[in-house]
């Protein structure tokens, strides 16, 4: 099934990459300029420190196509993306790195699948040029354990370079580390997705800022997702599931300390072994149950009155239309006066 593709907007969060944007912008550009596609190029800037904004402004001045989301501080990578991709306006949303190490000369195959049928691409590294102990191992490791837990077939969810239908695209809520997981996310919603070999090159300019340094908090989201995935819809099945199995550990434990009771002149309530396991487990529910409760109050939260997890300082390049689309209808950080 061909679906035509008439414009594609690529968006690309940068931090700290003073060195990188000239360069990317005038790769990406020299391939877009040969698709028939009418295309832009959304930067998101996450707070950068070093020159990268000047840089960046200078750019656009030059060139329209060229759009800056300049957000207030550094809100992380996933918040960069999520802000990028509410901004984009074209029919598919190609999404890379700003470091150089995607090679912007796979997007028009990207393309081409899209335009085959599929609703989303994503990358695969496979002959990744980064260092292998912080970097590729602990990747292939954290791959293995998501397409585990996820039951998603896939070989590289750390690749930023994708393309993505925007319908499909807006409809995916980013917070925590979550940007990594877009391909399972988008798939939960019905999207057709294929994986892709994609050219990887080795980091020119800059260090990552993006490191090793946040596997805890990928983890933790991987929990998230497996929970969204089998239980969002009906959280009874994993709730209730416990409960039956703490309600069993309870009786056995209650009717073991009875007949140590009657067998064995054991005081019923002074068994430690009764009590700690009790306690133990009620208190593993109640944590367990607390932290999945709070993720779902979060995207009732955010969802609310279009509430957005990044905060907008500036728009370069866009007209009343797109302003209008990228600012949160109301602010994050200050309350809602009372009516």
């Amino acid at each position: 099934m061909i679906m035509p593709i008439n414009s594609v907007s690529i968006v690309v969060p940068v931090y700290n990459e003073e060195d990188n944007v000239r360069l990317f912008v005038d790769e990406i550009s020299g391939v877009m300029r040969e698709t028939p596609f009418d295309w832009s190029l959304v930067i998101v800037d996450d707070g950068s420190r070093d020159a990268t904004v000047p840089r960046l402004k200078e750019l656009a001045a030059e060139n329209a196509r060229i759009k800056l989301v300049l957000l207030r501080r550094n809100f992380g990578q996933t918040a960069a993306m999520h802000a990028g991709i509410q901004t984009a306006d074209g029919d598919v949303i190609v999404t890379i790195d700003g470091d150089l190490q995607n090679d912007p000369a796979d997007i028009p195959m990207m393309l081409e699948k899209i335009a085959q049928g599929y609703d989303l691409v994503h990358g695969w590294r496979r002959k990744r040029k980064d260092t292998f102990i912080n970097r590729k191992l602990p990747s292939q490791i954290a791959n293995w354990l998501i397409a585990r837990v996820t039951g998603f077939p896939i070989h590289d969810l750390g690749c930023t370079l994708k393309a993505i239908r925007t319908d499909i695209a807006q409809q995916i809520e980013l917070y925590g580390e979550m940007h990594r997981f877009i391909p399972i996310l988008a798939h939960r919603l019905g999207a057709k997705c294929i994986e892709v070999e994609t050219n990887h090159r080795a980091r020119q300019f800059g260090t990552t800022k993006y490191g090793i340094g946040r596997t805890t908090r990928v983890v933790l989201d991987l929990l998230t997702v497996k929970y969204m995935l089998k239980y969002f819809d009906s959280p009874m099945k994993l709730f209730g599931m416990i409960g039956m199995w703490v309600g069993s550990v309870a009786s056995l434990s209650f009717l073991s300390a009875i007949c140590m009771k009657l067998f064995g002149g054991v005081d019923i309530t002074g068994n430690p072994m009764t009590l700690l396991s009790t306690l133990a487990t009620i208190l593993s529910v109640q944590f367990f149950s607390m932290g999945l409760l709070g993720e779902v109050n979060a995207r009732i939260y955010f969802a609310d009155q279009n509430r957005k997890n990044y905060q907008i300082r500036e728009l370069v390049n866009f007209d009343d239309a797109g302003a209008k689309k990228a600012q949160p209808a109301v602010d994050l950080y200050r309350p809602r006066s009372a009516a």
